[in-house]
């Protein structure tokens, strides 16, 4: 019924189109003749008015004469609004209003022009060579009182308003047609589906429920049939949506679970492929699931032991507890938990993998361990030593002056010692645990520079060390005063107690562009030295806590293996950055870069 509904309406819809179309044509022609017939009959009482108004002049010469009717076609060219064209007896174009005559062929062939002679009035409609246009054409024969031809007033005009006139009838109807035939195939459709369209309805929800799209609905309509089985689908419709929103809502809620556990979870099946693989495993193991779900365990190329530990857990069917190394996507220590477990009811065994990456936790214990060894190592040297100085003296070298003297002189030192170890410990867990915030205030770093040498002269003048602190002239930095001459003392010290004799420190301070976004200038001070410089595999190490490059020379200088750290810290608070530049033998640069204002 629907085809053959759809068939008739496309048949009344061409009816229609060849009606409208036929109509245009007739329309069209008649349109375009009766327009010219107007014209024409228009332009003859015009010339019959421009031969009462203006008759043929008398001329004595031919020449004159074509003067004359020059001048009077140019002049009733703007009356008529028509171009005017004399012309003589024998087809001599004797004036026109538009084009110079001695360029115009003769005209006694012109079909107007056979017909005026005949008939008194001739026309004709064609393209003028001249004007390279579709022109109408009227002659008409001029003849004194006893009948003699003197020869012809001619208009003439375009018909390209005729021919606008009738494209814009052409559009109008094209229009009109397209209009038709919307409006036919609206009613034709409207027709053939207000009886298709409950069915096609019901199909459509029932293809989409198959796909499991169980939000749609059908009307229900009336009380026949159709109504019923509407209602019947709606209620199936509802009970499975209801169900399948309790499943998805139970499913987001398991994988919001397992994308937020900060423990990668992997499931493999019973056949070796990976049926589950969350957002923390893909950040560990350095892929998506994506790539995974789906496919063999052992594609899993970048990580041959973790695969070997499935085949093996996969083959024995016991749970399994390791720690492994792993390079990609990153370095990392990660826990790795092998359970076997049963999927489905018990019918498709598999295994599930917990992986916790304990990186930072194995780093903490052997930081911790690392600080309580060298700690108890830093603090067991003096006390050994003021305990074995103290138990000579008890022993009997008080009786010796020079000998206590001496002992007690090393006793003093190493409890000097002693005190700077646990100051720098104290100092370093106060600035780590940033109880001690910064007081941020401009300093003029000129004067800054010209007090630290003021105070470390006395030490460099010793090693007889040449010191050169100096600034850009009027450079002001916005720090914390008494932490920034911790930093500066801390290196300046570093470098007169590494530099021979007759060396030099200096000090340099000056801004330098901003490589950061928000374009803030930044103050950069150097410190250098022509020291004994540091070897190049222990640059990365001098900013860790206790870590000393010459630990001889540290002790005996009374270093405690603190102070980089400290410097490190106070730069970062500062929001600066601190690197090291040096060579063994040619000296060390310890390159510091502050904003200019604090953030």
């Amino acid at each position: 019924m629907t085809k053959f509904r759809l068939k008739l309406s496309l048949l009344f819809l061409l009816l229609i189109g060849i009606s409208v179309l036929a109509a245009g044509l007739l329309s069209g022609h008649y349109y375009r003749q009766n327009h010219q017939e107007a014209l024409r009959e228009n332009m003859v009482r015009e010339l019959k008015l421009l031969n009462l108004t203006a008759p043929w002049p008398s001329a004595d010469d031919r020449a004159s004469l074509k003067d004359e009717l020059h001048r009077r076609a140019l002049g009733l060219k703007q009356a008529a609004e028509m171009r005017v064209t004399y012309i003589l007896p024998d087809g001599t174009v004797a004036g026109d209003s538009d084009h110079s005559e001695s360029t115009m062929d003769n005209h006694s062939g012109r079909p107007e022009i056979r017909q005026a002679l005949q008939a008194g009035i001739g026309s004709s409609v064609r393209r003028s060579d001249t004007l390279q246009e579709n022109m109408m054409y009227v002659a008409m024969a001029v003849k004194d009182d006893g009948g003699n031809l003197l020869g012809f007033i001619r208009l003439s005009m375009s018909l390209d308003a005729v021919s606008g006139g009738l494209n814009d009838m052409w559009a109008a109807l094209v229009f009109s047609l397209f209009l038709l035939f919307a409006l036919a195939a609206a009613v034709s459709y409207r027709l053939a589906q207000s009886v298709t369209r409950p069915l096609e309805r019901m199909t459509s929800a029932a293809e989409r429920m198959s796909q499991m799209d169980y939000a749609i609905r059908v009307p229900e309509g009336g009380r026949d049939e159709i109504g019923a089985l509407a209602r019947a689908l709606n209620r199936m419709a509802a009970n499975l949506q209801e169900q399948l929103d309790l499943i998805r809502r139970n499913g987001e809620r398991l994988q919001d679970v397992l994308d937020n556990m900060p423990s990668g979870v992997v499931m493999i099946g019973d056949d070796g492929r990976v049926t589950l693989y969350n957002r923390q495993a893909e950040a560990l193991l350095g892929s998506s699931s994506r790539e995974r779900v789906g496919r063999p365990y052992a594609e899993i190329r970048q990580h041959v032991e973790l695969t070997s530990w499935i085949r093996e857990g996969l083959e024995t069917r016991e749970p399994q507890y390791r720690e492994m190394q792993v390079y990609y996507p990153d370095e990392r220590l990660l826990q790795l938990s092998v359970i076997p477990m049963t999927l489905s009811g018990g019918s498709q065994p598999g295994l599930l993998l917990v992986l916790q990456d304990v990186t930072a936790i194995r780093r903490l214990e052997n930081m911790r361990s690392e600080f309580v060894a060298n700690v108890s190592h830093e603090l067991k040297t003096p006390v050994a030593a003021v305990k074995g100085f103290a138990e000579t003296l008890l022993a009997g070298a008080l009786d010796d002056r020079e000998t206590a003297r001496s002992f007690l002189t090393i006793i003093h030192d190493e409890s000097e010692r002693l005190n700077r170890l646990i100051g720098d410990i104290l100092e370093l867990s106060k600035i780590e645990s940033r109880r001690s915030p910064l007081q941020f205030s401009p300093i003029d770093l000129g004067a800054f520079l010209g007090r630290m040498n003021e105070l470390v002269a006395p030490e460099a003048a010793k090693k007889r060390i040449a010191l050169d602190l100096r600034a850009e002239e009027g450079l002001f930095l916005e720090a914390d005063e008494d932490r920034l001459g911790q930093i500066l003392l801390n290196l300046l010290q570093n470098g007169i107690n590494y530099t021979p004799e007759g060396g030099r420190v200096q000090v340099r301070a000056e801004t330098v562009p901003s490589e950061d976004e928000d374009g803030t200038e930044r103050v950069r001070i150097t410190v250098s030295d022509t020291g004994i410089g540091i070897p190049k595999k222990d640059i990365p190490r001098i900013f860790e806590r206790f870590y000393r490059v010459d630990k001889a020379r540290s002790r005996s200088s009374g270093g405690t293996g603190l102070g980089l750290s400290i410097v490190k810290h106070l730069v970062e608070l500062h929001h600066g950055s601190i690197r090291v530049e040096s060579e063994p033998g040619a000296g060390s640069r310890f390159i510091i870069e502050l904003p200019l204002l604090q953030p």
